[in-house]
């Protein structure tokens, strides 16, 4: 049997987004008009990567189509994005896809110590009130909060809600969402850290804890549905303290410190990141 008689099923050119040659994959979901997108060729990753970044749908889509995509994902090896159009890098084809393989090399822990560490060599001591009770001591990561409903029902339900946006569908070939931040070559977090990778490996270990799914994309956000938030005031400014270190302006952004920013995502069923 043939690569097309394996893959009839992916409809279009789908197919390409896949470098394996040997697994049988299958999409009955009807999809708008689309296309993929290669990567820049200009950026060093491109020959790292011979075949697109990701497909695109032509026009915006709703919510239901994506919940219908993730659930046909584990056939068809797409995990679905809306993504933001407005002023987005990959309209201009400014796309630097990493290996997906790189996310495996991170520790989220190390990533969150690193960026804790350089962090306080460099704040004034008056700063420190900002992360209390934590200061300069990095706490490491929060442990697993307690499903409070199935991810997959979390997540359907909060892309529903952000398909009202009017933002278009994204196709990504990874086996988990988190991946996709390196995989479609998003790069809105180029002001805190250069590569994405290390930041998808934060995402894997928050959809191990806490039931969180990749949803939505922007030029510089990100959107997650969770399933396990925390629940206490103790668990909460933990899970705090990841953020923080995943996206430090979080406290520009709000409440000003950690405290009050934990007390914005507790029990919260979705967690909203936006990069400077």
């Amino acid at each position: 049997m043939d690569d097309l008689e394996l893959r009839r099923h992916l409809p279009g050119n789908l197919p390409q987004l896949f470098a394996d040659d040997d697994v049988e994959r299958t999409l009955e979901v009807p999809l708008p008009a689309g296309e993929v997108v290669w990567p820049d060729p200009g950026y060093p990753q491109r020959q790292l990567l011979q075949r697109p970044a990701f497909w695109l749908s032509d026009e915006p889509v709703g919510g239901g189509l994506w919940a219908a995509l993730r659930a046909a994902h584990p056939r068809s090896g797409l995990w679905p994005l809306l993504l933001d159009e407005s002023d987005q890098p990959w309209a201009a084809g400014q796309i630097a896809p990493e290996p997906v393989a790189e996310v495996g090399n991170y520790v989220p822990g190390a990533f969150m110590a690193e960026v804790w560490a350089d962090w306080a060599e460099q704040a004034a001591e008056e700063d420190h009130d900002d992360l209390a009770p934590f200061g300069p001591d990095c706490p490491g990561p929060a442990q697993r909060g307690a499903a409070l409903d199935d991810p997959g029902a979390v997540a359907d339900r909060h892309a529903r809600l952000l398909g009202h946006r009017g933002m278009s569908l994204g196709l990504v070939a990874v086996e988990r969402g988190a991946d996709a931040l390196a995989a479609i070559g998003w790069q809105g977090a180029l002001n805190h850290n250069e590569w994405t990778a290390p930041l998808a490996a934060v995402v894997r270990g928050w959809e191990d804890r806490f039931g969180a799914r990749v949803i939505a994309l922007g030029f510089n956000t990100l959107e997650l549905s969770v399933a396990s938030p925390p629940i206490s005031v103790r668990h909460a400014l933990h899970v705090a303290a990841e953020h923080w270190a995943f996206c430090p302006d979080i406290l520009f952004q709000g409440p000003g410190d950690l405290r009050g920013y934990a007390e914005e995502i507790r029990g919260r069923d979705h967690w909203s990141f936006w990069w400077d």
